[in-house]
């Protein structure tokens, strides 16, 4: 049996329950605003006064990767007891992330040590570590399996987002595209797609209510679902209303969570976003 253990940061939003179900190391991304900075652990920022107080905030926050010295730490002690560490993260193109991770990671035997690109973000890349420590358990740690698993999750899954107004992507700098005036101008809510790397604009609409019929229009392509993620940046209704439209196109294990700072502080509050897994995706 070869024990191998999984590292993340903290834009895969896993939920608890599975990260102490695999005992998966998640090491946070911070956000720095009104000359501080907090660890992105969902305990330093509480997200729903955060996403409330955003709108407001005279100094837009900004986003960071951990310290490679706290990436090394903790990675370090991932490391003690195993024999393989796979490392799934933010992609390289969206965050310093990546960088810090394999700092954080060189003084091991390299050997010993896979890091991934998700090339995705949230769920996404959550499903990746999620169905990666499920197939280590079944197969008494077959790396070759392992990592056949994240590349068919990948493949299988698709993660969209809503912002409720361009204006946050666009004091973001993160993505190109985001023409703020003229969108703010015409009204135009973007639905974006987090694949590759990259963040594209795959729809423009008029009002966020025809948003999130495009969001729910895009998971239905995706059915059957074995998995489905709805996210939010502190819009509980608007994600009960996505999943009430899918209707029994939405698994009955459906989760709906407030999306990572790490995250939302780029599309900002109100956004919505869904992450699908297709059934069959062992196979395909």
């Amino acid at each position: 049996m070869t024990k191998i253990h999984f590292v993340t940061d903290s834009a895969s939003d896993l939920p608890d329950d599975v990260i102490n179900r695999y005992n998966i190391t998640v090491i946070p991304a911070f956000v720095n605003y009104g000359g501080q900075s907090y660890a992105d652990d969902g305990k330093a920022l509480d997200r729903v006064k955060y996403y409330h107080d955003l709108p407001g905030m005279t100094s837009h926050p900004t986003t960071a990767a951990m310290p490679p010295a706290l990436a090394e730490e903790m990675i370090g002690k991932a490391f003690e007891g195993c024999d393989h560490l796979v490392i799934i993260c933010t992609p390289p193109t969206l965050s310093g992330i990546y960088n810090s991770m394999r700092l954080g990671a060189s003084g091991l035997p390299q050997d010993r040590v896979t890091q991934i690109d998700s090339t995705t973000l949230t769920m996404g890349m959550g499903y990746q570590v999620m169905f990666a420590a499920e197939t280590a358990e079944q197969t008494n740690g077959d790396l070759k399996a392992v990592l056949d698993t994240i590349e068919r999750v990948r493949r299988n899954q698709r993660v969209y987002a809503a912002p409720e107004s361009m204006e946050f992507l666009r004091r973001s700098g993160r993505v190109s595209w985001a023409a703020a005036g003229a969108a703010a101008l015409l009204q135009i809510k973007p639905v974006v797609l987090a694949s590759e790397g990259k963040i594209e604009s795959i729809a423009r609409v008029r009002t966020f209510s025809k948003a999130i019929d495009k969001l729910v229009e895009l998971a239905q392509e995706q059915v059957p679902l074995e998995r489905l993620t709805i996210v939010h940046a502190n819009n509980e209704a608007g994600a009960q209303e996505v999943k009430s439209k899918l209707g029994s196109a939405a698994p009955a294990d459906t989760r709906i969570a407030m999306v990572t700072p790490t995250i939302g502080t780029h599309i900002g509050p109100g956004a919505l976003g869904v992450t699908t897994l297709k059934q069959g995706w062992r196979t395909s």
